[in-house]
């Protein structure tokens, strides 16, 4: 009974007639009207690359569920785990580095809503993040061709992206679409331009451009700013986010250049391509955070107007503070979640800290029922 009705609801949410989902108001995130923090962690991969289509799913679920069954145990609500990477394993590209379906055997959008079922029977939240620019081990270029050839990019959004967003609107574990994972590891640092938001020349020696200084932020806004109009454009009521590496790529204040601002972002010819929330990652160096820090700072003082979920963080590079203080820290400083970083490999620790605030609702409730 409780499947049929579920998927009932799942049709009325696609119909829009009913659907209770994770919503923006200002800079906090609302769940049915009710204000929600977001606290959980990275499950970034089971097997890195291999956990989505072409069969491969089958064999990563149970781990999956084990890690869902600890996370909602913990009190955790919600996750975030990555799709594509570089294109590894998929989509599928012909030839010439062209689209020609999410997967090659088929199973792809199924996986992706067994995870999505499998997440909802735990009342977690599944943030996917599509691609990663973290490393550079595109040696087939696939992600590449995307980033420099709107073409490619193109045959991707038709043949893979609209296709499994469409066969998952109105979800109710789908969190939001994290379009992509640090683009500020291949962004290029010396390309000046007079419009600041192609202009990367003030993250010079901030630590941007370590897997290789390859892209223009003209192309990576490109990239981010069509996927997410593509997204919205299956479903208005999806959220779109991207992980920046550090607040310094992502906002206005301390010098520095918001790169996915709205109006950077619209910009590229799509209208609805915008992000609705910001995520920071942060970790300190030699013992210390930098002065940017969301652990040196309280939400509001990054004055994006849009709520901040820090998205990765972790004890080992914590400046000192242990992993309760972290979540404890990020929960009373005006963010909207936290997700440490990883829960398959320092799961034990991470739980603490998640277990630490799980009673916590002054700035919002971390208990949901999806």
């Amino acid at each position: 009974m409780k499947t049929l009705i579920t998927g009932f609801l799942v049709v009325l949410c696609t119909l829009k007639l009913v659907c209770a989902r994770l919503a923006v108001s200002g800079n906090q995130f609302t769940y049915n009207g009710q204000r929600i923090f977001l606290s959980g962690g990275n499950l970034p991969w089971i097997q890195y690359a291999y956990d989505f289509g072409d069969h491969q799913w089958d064999s990563r679920k149970g781990t999956f569920e084990n890690q869902l069954t600890q996370l909602k145990n913990a009190g955790g609500n919600s996750i975030r785990l990555w799709v594509h990477i570089q294109g590894e394993s998929t989509p599928a590209f012909d030839g010439n580095g062209y689209v020609t379906a999410p997967d090659h055997q088929g199973t792809l959008i199924n996986d992706f809503k067994d995870m999505l079922d499998i997440a909802q029977r735990h009342n977690i939240l599944v943030f996917p993040t599509l691609w990663n620019a973290a490393v550079d081990q595109d040696n087939s270029h696939r992600l590449d061709g995307f980033i420099v050839d709107w073409r490619k990019l193109q045959s991707y959004i038709d043949k893979a992206l609209v296709p499994l967003a469409s066969a998952v609107r109105g979800h109710p574990a789908l969190g939001a679409w994290d379009i992509m994972n640090e683009p500020e590891g291949m962004i290029n640092t010396d390309i000046s331009n007079w419009d600041r938001c192609y202009d990367s020349t003030a993250l010079k020696n901030s630590g941007a451009g370590w897997a290789g200084k390859k892209y223009s932020y003209y192309d990576t806004l490109r990239f981010i700013n069509w996927q997410a109009d593509a997204i919205k454009n299956v479903d208005s009521g999806f959220l779109v986010t991207v992980g920046s590496w550090n607040p310094k790529s992502n906002t206005d204040q301390f010098g520095f250049v918001d790169h996915y601002s709205d109006n950077c972002l619209v910009k590229l010819g799509k209208p609805n391509g915008k992000l609705d929330f910001y995520q920071f990652h942060t970790y300190s160096y030699q013992g210390n955070f930098d002065n940017v820090s969301p652990f040196k700072h309280s939400a509001g003082d990054y004055g994006t107007g849009k709520p901040i979920v820090v998205g990765e963080f972790w004890e080992q590079d914590g400046g000192g503070m242990n992993i309760d203080q972290l979540f404890d820290y990020v929960y009373n400083h005006g963010y909207a979640g936290a997700w440490s970083w990883d829960l398959m490999a320092h799961g034990d620790n991470q739980r603490g800290g998640i277990s630490h605030i799980k009673n916590y609702n002054w700035n919002g409730q971390i208990g949901i029922n999806l």
